[in-house]
């Protein structure tokens, strides 16, 4: 089977039935996500799958009511939702950066779910100047239409990495150099005291959840943002904002 290189992005779209999602895959489509019928079988699915492997592709098992209520039409247990970005990988842009001569600012979103909030960060991150996002494959918001308008378009504009492994990924940044520095309350620390001007990954976590332990467990810095109200916590987007633009002052002077 010959397998075609991936394209520049197209827009947000459903497209359903086993082989118009095939050909989609085939052509080179983003898939942002990709819903098959649980129990589905058969010799077509087979073909599928074959390409969703070969893709790195994320696909949900789901009961045909869920399907059901994407589409009224024939969609043969299979549905997919075009990406309107085309995904980049980290490996590649962080050496990239630094052969540029420049200071590796990312930004890593551990299970930011709300699209609205994830245009939000966009926007935020490609003023400060941010290289790349980096989010989990699994447990992160859609970046659909809602997302990229509320970014003002940023999204198209700034890498964006999606990553099936996603503390391997957390794991990588820290080798090639820059530093974690994970925002979270579990610290005494503010945001003021890492030093941004080094290669910085900065993360951020759901306001829900917070960031995952096992990410807590190796970051290099956990800082805080100081609270002084009766509110408990910010917004994550408004979170974000604050601590991107400590590291843009550092960074300025």
């Amino acid at each position: 089977m010959t397998f075609t290189s991936r394209p520049p992005r197209e827009n947000n779209q459903a497209i359903f039935g086993i082989r118009a999602v095939i050909e989609a895959i085939r052509s080179g489509k983003e898939i942002e996500s990709l819903y098959i019928q649980r129990g589905l079988g058969g010799g077509l699915l087979s073909e599928l799958k074959e390409l969703i492997h070969h893709y790195g592709i994320v696909a949900q098992q789901v009961p045909i009511e869920k399907l059901n209520r994407i589409t009224t039409k024939n969609h043969q247990g299979v549905i997919a939702i075009i990406s309107p970005i085309v995904y980049q990988k980290i490996e590649n842009i962080i050496p990239e950066i630094f052969e540029r001569g420049e200071t590796p600012l990312i930004l890593v979103l551990d299970g930011i779910t709300d699209v609205r909030n994830m245009g939000a960060i966009a926007r935020t991150a490609e003023c400060a100047g941010v290289h790349a996002l980096v989010i989990a494959a699994k447990g992160s918001a859609q970046i659909n239409g809602d997302a990229v308008k509320t970014s003002a378009g940023a999204l198209y504009k700034i890498p964006v990495c999606r990553h099936d492994n996603f503390m391997q990924t957390i794991k990588f940044l820290q080798e090639s150099g820059l530093q974690l520095v994970a925002c979270t309350e579990k610290t005494k620390e503010y945001i003021y005291t890492p030093d941004y001007t080094a290669p910085t990954a900065i993360i951020m976590g759901s306001e829900e959840d917070g960031i995952r332990n096992e990410v807590i467990r190796i970051a290099d810095y956990l800082a805080k943002i100081p609270m002084f109200g009766e509110i408990e916590s910010l917004n994550v987007s408004v979170s974000t904002g604050v601590i991107l633009y400590e590291a843009v002052r550092q960074r300025g002077n």
